[in-house]
């Protein structure tokens, strides 16, 4: 069962907001790339990278690193129970990420990025993810 946490504040959003944002500005800045995250694991697990792989595992090590962190700092407020199991979590995983391949992006390239940037495509991708997903999580929702 989901616990519901109550201690949301505007200064935690704005906080948590500009540290997204200042990750992926770096992202962007110090190497010319969007920081998609299903292109980068894509790319840690393609065989045509070929050195680009480093940066990559970088990349994911260190976001395992800060939620770990975060983890250790906050744990009331981290849940990292599956409510569901993880075979379902994993399931989930996994279509979301073919979902996002064949989208040629993800939330985090174009609903951040790309938002930010006021591309159309990515407008359009995010509007469409979003959509998608209520539907679904409406639908699981009520069958589960």
């Amino acid at each position: 069962m989901l616990r519901a946490v109550h201690d949301f504040t505007p200064v935690h959003a704005a906080v948590g907001g500009s540290l997204i944002a200042l990750g992926l500005a770096v992202m962007l800045i110090g190497t010319g790339r969007i920081a998609g995250l299903s292109g980068i694991v894509a790319g840690m697990i393609s065989p045509y990278t070929g050195g680009d792989r480093t940066w990559r595992f970088g990349f994911i090590a260190g976001a395992l690193a800060v939620g770990a962190a975060f983890e250790l700092a906050s744990p009331a407020t981290y849940d990292a129970a599956a409510p569901h199991g993880y075979a379902l979590v994993a399931g989930s995983g996994l279509l979301v990420g073919v979902g996002t391949r064949l989208a040629n992006g993800c939330t985090s390239g174009h609903g951040l990025c790309g938002v930010a940037r006021l591309s159309k495509r990515s407008l359009v991708a995010t509007l469409t993810f979003f959509c998608i997903a209520v539907a679904v999580a409406t639908l699981v929702g009520r069958l589960a």
